[in-house]
């Protein structure tokens, strides 16, 4: 396993991304924002509705840290936002945190395809369309080396996403892995200190 450099500016800058069917209301980014909140009152925090396009949401995380600089921004992303989240520290050259992150959305989001709805608010739904595969594909960076630091959080016993699929993903990363627990990741508060520390928060 090979390991990145430690961080050698402070991260200013914070980039939060949900995963599929979430929201920032999710406990992750709602504990993740107070932490910030609280103990690094400095850093620009940032956690963005995504809209279900996985193109019009990178194109809208693109517009929001344009910018941004590269040298002191971070990205964290559960979920469908670990895939995202390759796809923003492959373009910026920061680096990033995946907690229980898809690895193959386009394969597996396939029969999602149809109306949804959302995890945080029931009475919210929107359709995901066929063409949000392909969309994903285009987003996919696996197989490239990755362009910064990485962290990948991930639990052994995750019912959504295969636990051995993640790990291989991510070769270089700093892998905390957890016996047991499940995808949501209910226990993110006691991983708090080291994302912290990972990134360098400010």
């Amino acid at each position: 396993m090979t390991t990145l450099h430690p961080a050698t500016h402070p991260t200013t800058h914070l980039l939060y991304l949900h995963g599929f069917r979430s929201s920032p209301q999710s406990a992750k980014a709602r504990q993740m924002a107070e932490h910030v909140a609280q103990h690094h009152p400095g850093v620009t925090w940032w956690c963005p509705q995504l809209p279900p396009s996985p193109r019009e949401a990178m194109a809208l995380v693109a517009q929001g840290i344009a910018q941004w600089p590269r040298a002191a921004m971070g990205v964290v992303g559960s979920s469908l936002g670990g895939f995202y989240a390759s796809w923003v520290a492959h373009h910026k050259g920061c680096p990033s945190v995946m907690l229980n992150p898809a690895v193959h959305p386009a394969r597996d989001l396939a029969r999602y395809i149809g109306e949804q709805t959302s995890w945080h608010n029931p009475a919210e739904s929107f359709y995901f369309r066929p063409e949000y595969i392909d969309e994903l594909k285009a987003l996919d960076t696996s197989g490239q080396a990755p362009a910064s630091r990485e962290l990948a959080i991930i639990a052994k016993g995750d019912e959504v996403l295969d636990w051995r699929e993640m790990v291989a993903r991510y070769p270089h990363a700093r892998l905390l892995l957890q016996e047991g627990g499940e995808h949501a990741l209910v226990n993110f508060e006691e991983y708090l200190p080291s994302v912290v520390e990972f990134l360098a928060l400010a």
